[in-house]
């Protein structure tokens, strides 16, 4: 006896072919959570996550302080006078040598971006005073200069610059 197939699509071809294509989407959802499941949390994405700050708004003389992996930033759009009394310092009279150009990226001198915390014991300094016009720290009186660098006081070094870059000439990433 010979069997005939024939060219028609049956029912049992279309059950074949709504099982297979309900297996495969039921395969794909439960992938998807098994994969998500395995990144990083939020928090910690966002604990060092590199962040973007527009420059724009920040007019000449102004000091923000922002957040990076919560550590306060401070950006300090430096105006002329003050980048020419950081850079007529005599460097090898300061505790923590480092001239104005290095800490600031070239082209780009009006702009320094330092860690908000006083490098001896952690604190916060207050932005904009002291004798220098820089920083002060109240808890100790480390006073620093406009260019975040030690002058008086017993912070051992100068304020820390965050690893940063210049996406554009008014944006920076930190991280």
């Amino acid at each position: 006896m010979t069997t005939v197939s024939s060219a028609e699509p049956t029912r049992r071809d279309f059950l074949y072919i709504a099982t297979g294509a309900v297996a495969a989407i039921g395969g794909a959802a439960t992938l998807v959570p098994l994969i998500a499941q395995m990144n990083p949390d939020a928090s910690t994405i966002a604990a060092g996550a590199p962040v973007e700050i527009d420059l724009a708004p920040i007019a000449d003389g102004q000091m923000i302080k922002v957040f990076w992996r919560s550590k306060p930033i401070f950006i300090f759009h430096r105006s002329k006078k003050d980048i020419d009394e950081a850079r007529a310092v005599n460097v090898a009279s300061l505790p923590d040598p480092q001239p104005d150009q290095a800490r600031v990226k070239e082209g780009h001198d009006q702009w320094l971006i330092v860690i908000g915390i006083c490098t001896h014991l952690g604190c916060i300094p207050l932005a904009r005073q002291g004798a220098y016009d820089g920083w002060f720290c109240p808890c100790h009186g480390s006073v620093y200069d406009t260019s975040g660098r030690i002058r008086q006081g017993p912070a051992p070094t100068n304020l820390v610059i965050p690893p940063y870059a210049f996406t554009s000439d008014t944006k920076i990433q930190i991280g």
